[in-house]
């Protein structure tokens, strides 16, 4: 596991777009694995302001987003689908055959989670693998649990995640769903490159316990470890607990 500090997490988000740029050159079919929350919103203006500028071209390029709620539609305005529209596709050049975004308002959640892996497999799996970390150690919707599920399956959010995401239905945490739809950990491990971002102080514990823990469900981020390839892109506040052992 690699871990790179930055300044500040503009200078992060600065240098993992361009990164990013620099991927799809070498592989404009490049399929990327997005998160949502706070933290990549940076890097995704980033990224339109590099197409903006004619740097960077994801005509061919193929995206599958982590997770998203159980029981809104794509046209919700707190649904998952609805953040990445407003912080990425509309500011770049993907095609829209190739955005993958879980429907929260599936009829049968079992049976779209099925199709959402049969759709990364049909694109060759996951190039590079973008993610963030709640507070509690969890990546997609995989919430610290006694075990967990490898492939896209249907969860249940704990209440500290309900509340990191009630900015999307209005600030309160009532209003989010109990329920989500998420790629699992052995879907997510599948990729050939993970890079994980992490900013603000507030992350700096689970971080330290990512890098220098135990693997345990109950951080379901430590599994990071026994990937081939995966980085962590910290800023300051995020790693300052690494910093101080």
């Amino acid at each position: 596991m690699r871990v790179t500090i930055f300044k500040d997490e503009r200078v992060l988000a600065r240098t993992l777009a361009a990164h990013i740029a620099q991927a799809v050159i070498a592989k404009p079919d490049l399929v990327l694995g997005l998160p949502t929350g706070r933290t990549p919103i940076r890097l995704y203006h980033e990224l339109g302001g590099l197409h903006a500028h004619a740097q960077l071209d994801l005509s061919r390029a193929t995206t599958f987003n982590l997770d998203e709620f159980l029981g809104i539609p794509p046209s919700h305005p707190g649904s998952y689908r609805a953040f990445m529209e407003e912080h990425l596709f509309s500011r770049v050049n993907l095609a829209a055959e190739r955005i993958n975004v879980l429907d929260g308002g599936a009829p049968d959640p079992e049976a779209e989670c099925a199709r959402y892996e049969r759709a990364i497999e049909d694109a060759g799996g996951v190039d590079l693998q973008l993610l963030g970390i709640g507070t509690n150690g969890h990546i997609g919707f995989n919430e610290p649990a006694r075990e967990l599920t490898g492939s896209t399956h249907r969860v249940t959010l704990k209440s500290s995640t309900r509340r990191s995401n009630a900015a999307l239905f209005g600030g309160d945490p009532e209003q989010v769903p109990h329920q989500a739809l998420s790629m699992g950990m052995a879907t997510i491990l599948h990729a050939r490159r993970i890079v994980m971002i992490a900013t603000g102080k507030s992350k700096a514990g689970c971080i330290e316990r990512v890098v220098n823990g135990p693997i345990t469900p109950k951080l379901p981020a430590s599994f990071l470890q026994v990937h081939r390839d995966v980085e962590l892109m910290l800023d300051e506040t995020a790693a300052s607990k690494l910093n101080s052992e």
